[in-house]
């Protein structure tokens, strides 16, 4: 058939880049074996010995918690620096460096300069690559230097939309002959959704990240689904293990200043990245099958926000829809807590971030049924969950819960004591502390 010659030469290419993925790793190890001390040689466990009772960490991530003076600058949100992700990677660290855990954060630095900055007391991180769109995952090569000079008990490899990380991470664990740790914020694999894009990126980012995950240490996913996908890819059960997105407790204080003190109720809040993951793009049509009355308002920033725009611009709802823009993510509490309902129109979520925080805040959430958020979010129990796609029953979730208060306040109260004893950070970051501390003995 005219299609199976085309898919031959797909899948050969994809066979000669993992080929060459290999000998990139082996590159990256003896860039660092040129970058580290000249008198060092491979095997030097010894020099990754630290004081009594204190662990090293050596954190690798494309994406970190941004700077906000970075954030400030004009087109930082092309970068897309806001996400769960960014988030999740921020508050482990900082959660960690309370509990006395000395980190090495190396990340790309997106649309900021280069820089070396701290996250918490002791955690330093440092920022490198460059301010390019395309090609961003060469992030990982500029990264070498940093990562030859940090004498680290653990690597811990955060994965997401990039690839780089991985070999990185296994070639840094190969070097201090430290256990690799990765964490799958999203799977190359699994996740992906499969369009004319994205076929050869998830052909060869699923070799990559099911080559890299068998060697690893340990593998930490965000649902119990993940679990399953990845023994089916011939990963142990044994080394994978399940902490979720968390929420700083800290960070709900009982009655924030209202953001939007101007803007009437009941309202209806969307928060995350403006990416066609999240399904932005179908909002203004879902205000449009909401009540007049009804405010919907829109926290965030990223690729599909021109897009976005123009819809809410052609919308008959459109008094009623409220862009607000990428907001810092110490800022989001007050929101959730002067909104009346969250929705989620995702077309897949790990987990959602953005589900975590509202049902920490007393929040009831109207989501999609896609992705890990079944594993959160109970339908009937604490939210309400439809097919996605579907945005009537978007809206008609929407309605019922802004129409039937004693359904709503039922819901959220169930959703934040699920919350508060599942997902909170403190609690989680002793977790994976803990994960830490039995790799670093064995």
């Amino acid at each position: 058939m005219r299609g199976e010659p085309e898919m031959s030469v797909k899948l050969l290419r994809v066979q000669r880049t993992t080929q060459a993925c290999h000998r990139v790793i082996a590159w990256v190890v003896g860039r660092l074996k040129s970058a580290g001390d000249p008198g060092a040689q491979r095997g030097h466990g010894a020099q990754r010995i630290t004081r009594p009772g204190v662990l090293r960490v050596l954190r690798l991530c494309s994406v970190f918690e941004p700077l906000d003076h970075v954030l400030a600058l004009p087109g930082a949100a092309r970068f897309d620096p806001i996400g769960g992700m960014q988030n999740s990677t921020a508050q482990l660290t900082r959660c960690l460096d309370s509990a006395g855990v000395r980190q090495i954060v190396v990340t790309s630095r997106l649309g900021g300069p280069r820089s070396q900055d701290r996250a918490g007391t002791h955690a330093v991180v440092v920022r490198t690559g460059a301010p390019v769109r395309r090609l961003r995952q060469l992030w990982a090569l500029a990264a070498v230097p940093t990562v030859a000079r940090s004498a680290v008990d653990i690597v811990h490899a955060h994965q997401g939309e990039d690839l780089a990380v991985l070999p990185l991470g296994l070639a840094a664990a190969r070097w201090w002959q430290a256990p690799l740790v990765v964490t799958v914020h999203s799977s190359a694999r699994h996740s992906v959704v499969t369009t004319r894009r994205t076929v050869v990126l998830k052909a060869l980012g699923g070799r990559i990240e099911r080559a890299v995950l068998r060697r690893a240490a340990a593998v930490i996913v965000l649902t119990p689904q993940a679990v399953a996908c990845l023994a089916a890819d011939g990963v142990s059960p044994r080394r994978v293990h399940v902490v979720p997105s968390g929420f700083l407790p800290a960070e709900f204080s009982p009655s924030p200043v209202d953001p939007l003190p101007d803007l009437p109720r009941p309202r209806v809040l969307f928060v995350g990245r403006l990416a066609a993951q999240k399904r932005p793009l179908d909002l203004p049509a879902i205000a449009e099958q909401l009540s007049p009355r009804i405010q919907l308002v829109i926290v965030g920033d990223g690729p599909q926000r021109g897009a976005l725009e123009g819809r809410v611009s052609r919308s008959p709802a459109r008094d009623r829809i409220h862009l607000v823009g990428f907001v810092p993510h110490h800022q989001i509490p007050a929101f959730l807590a002067h909104a009346d309902v969250l929705v989620l129109p995702s077309a897949y979520e790990e987990l959602g971030t953005a589900l975590v925080e509202a049902m920490a805040a007393g929040l009831p959430v109207v989501a999609t049924r896609v992705g890990g958020i079944p594993h959160l979010v109970e339908h009937e129990a604490t939210g309400l969950l439809v097919p996605a796609g579907d945005l009537g029953a978007l809206a008609a979730g929407v309605t019922r819960l802004l129409n039937d208060r004693e359904l709503a306040v039922q819901l959220a109260a169930a959703a934040r004591r699920y919350a508060v004893n599942h997902h909170s950070w403190p609690v989680l970051a002793q977790r994976v502390q803990g994960l830490y501390a039995r790799l670093a003995r064995a």
